[in-house]
């Protein structure tokens, strides 16, 4: 026995409510449940390894500002129903709108409660981060492959793309970002995704002025757009940008 764990047993358990069995008796019955200090333990694992970024790590339904704007409040409204209801019905969630309005925040909030209170394992990864990830993974120098990159992508049980279509497309990032949303779907996965661009059809490079901006079919393909349609709910955003306000965490 190490000197550490000669100190514990000295101490006595850590735990002074399940003796650190990780179990508790609840209700009148006496069943089994598990005990505060395992969840919360479960929590800090779920969390620690979900790579959520240290700008959002107190992203929280609480602390999201609505500044009396219906439609951000009805917005946070819809995520956490869906956070109380998860897995209803597989199907993830799909934050759209301007620049600032705090869909990062939500989705963040989001998986960071499916972790806390359901033990959900959860991943967080923004869009063209995770592009440049996989096209490093090409470089002889870099220990890391395709395949290992993606696989956590493909197996959480919640994935969170930040960002989505942030990139300009071409055909790998098309034949990507299909991979990706294909795979994730076909296995029943459940996505989260945030975007700024307006989920609209793409026109195609012969329809486009110089004045247009791009839309979400115009960067991950109309194809792609109609699967994030069968995956996930659509929850629009509107209002001010914050970050003109407020400190980051937005």
């Amino acid at each position: 026995m190490t000197n550490a764990a000669f100190k514990q047993v000295e101490a006595g358990p850590v735990c002074a409510i399940c003796s650190d069995t990780g179990w508790v008796s609840s209700g009148s019955d006496n069943r089994m449940a598990r005990c505060r200090c395992f969840l919360e333990a479960r929590a800090s694992r779920l969390i620690a390894a979900a790579r959520i970024p240290v700008r959002y790590a107190r992203c929280e339904f609480a602390n999201y500002r609505t500044e009396g704007n219906a439609i951000l409040l009805a917005a946070r409204m819809a995520a956490e129903k869906f956070a109380s209801q998860y897995p209803l019905d597989k199907t993830g969630l799909m934050f759209e709108g301007s620049i600032g309005v705090g869909k990062t925040h939500l989705a963040v909030a989001t998986i960071q409660k499916l972790m806390r209170d359901r033990g959900i394992p959860c991943l967080f990864y923004e869009y063209r981060e995770l592009l440049k990830s996989i096209q490093n993974s090409y470089n002889n120098d870099v220990h890391a492959t395709e395949l290992g990159l993606l696989q956590p992508v493909f197996e959480t049980e919640v994935l969170l793309l930040d960002e989505l279509g942030a990139t300009k497309p071409t055909d790998w990032v098309w034949d990507t970002v299909s991979f990706i949303l294909n795979t994730r779907y076909n296995d029943n996965r459940t996505t989260i995704v945030t975007t700024n661009l307006m989920n609209e059809p793409a026109l195609g490079t012969g329809n486009r002025s110089v004045m247009r901006t791009d839309t979400l079919g115009d960067r991950i393909g109309e194809r792609m757009r109609s699967r994030l349609h069968e995956m996930c709910r659509v929850v629009r955003m509107e209002g001010e940008d914050y970050r003109q306000h407020f400190r980051p965490g937005r």
